[in-house]
């Protein structure tokens, strides 16, 4: 009983996730643990790179971004180009950023979560993408709402039927809004082809696995995935299909091929999780440093915390509350 309503009340994975599944949590509660000095050392890393993400990355790009939202109309196809990313980076900064802040705090009680994101923009499909993004609750739909349908067994049009179910499900979980219903079953129609074809289970490995830089297929599969995503954070942060509508031709019809000049520093910060993540991409957080580095040496390490401890900090007057709180 005490091991059951710790499941149900243990506060870092309550609020915004990870979802997670009681045979995950339930043998953790159930056996001895003690202080685990090493898990708690790396939940603060996480915990550190979680605020960075929020609060450096999400927040900036919030401020630009509602800007450009707010009067679309009037902007031009550059500056749709940049706002469209600067949420981009804002969801993904805030929501990942969360459940890094929740996954750290776990750790410190040495309890392990899931993972719920694993570097999803560097995904090279689309179903690569919704293996990499928000994972606790893609699987969850997979698990109690996929298979009982059927899954992929009872040929390929139920397939497709129960693919556009679980993604319109998807969009309606965060809002009974169309916005999120055609963004959820924009995902679909870019899903099912791959399905198709045979092409579903395809990526499976880390990007570049074996070396430090993407082959050019990957690279433009990575792009082209990449941009088809980017279109769809339009059509879920817009307020209504005749915005996102207006946005997304706007963007495209008034694009002379050049972006503008001043207020573009959010990307910098976009830049730096990037390549951070690219670097680390095979590691369970972006803060996972290898001992046998620079930061083999414990002053390294500690400059290079308080380094980005500072940063955190000089962004604090401007943070706001985590999107997924609203869902």
């Amino acid at each position: 009983v005490i091991a059951f309503l710790a499941f149900i009340s243990f506060f870092p994975q309550l609020v915004a996730g990870p979802i997670e599944r009681a045979t995950n949590l339930l043998p953790q509660f159930l056996k001895p643990r003690k202080f685990d000095y090493a898990l708690a050392v790396d939940g603060m890393r996480q915990i550190l790179w979680g605020l960075f993400k929020k609060m450096v990355v999400a927040d900036t790009c919030a401020t630009a971004c509602n800007e450009i939202f707010a009067d679309y109309a009037t902007k031009s196809g550059g500056e749709l180009i940049v706002g469209a990313l600067f949420f981009t980076f804002q969801i993904y900064g805030d929501f990942s950023g969360y459940s890094d802040i929740a996954i750290g705090t776990a750790k410190l009680f040495g309890v392990r979560l899931m993972r719920n994101f694993n570097v999803p923009y560097f995904s090279r499909d689309i179903a690569e993408f919704w293996r990499r993004w928000h994972i606790s609750l893609n699987t969850w739909f997979v698990d109690y709402v996929y298979i009982p349908l059927g899954g992929s067994r009872n040929g390929k049009w139920k397939t497709v039927r129960n693919t556009l179910i679980i993604f319109g499900l998807s969009g309606l979980w965060h809002g009974a809004n169309w916005t999120y219903i055609v963004w959820g079953f924009y995902h679909a129609f870019l899903f099912i082809p791959l399905f198709l074809f045979g092409l579903n289970h395809k990526r499976k490995d880390v990007v570049a696995a074996q070396s430090w830089h993407p082959s050019w297929k990957e690279a433009l599969q990575m792009l082209t995935t990449f941009c088809f995503v980017v279109i769809g954070w339009i059509i879920f942060r817009a307020e209504n299909i005749g915005q996102a509508w207006g946005y997304i031709s706007r963007m495209f019809c008034e694009f002379d091929g050049t972006f503008p000049k001043h207020g573009n520093t959010p990307l910098i910060y976009c830049g730096i999780v990037l390549l951070v993540e690219w670097m680390q991409r095979k590691k369970e957080h972006a803060f996972q440093i290898p001992h046998r580095s620079l930061f083999a040496y414990r002053p390294v390490r500690w400059i290079f915390y308080f380094a980005v401890f500072v940063c955190t900090y000089f962004f604090m007057g401007n943070q706001s509350t985590f999107i997924y709180f609203q869902f």
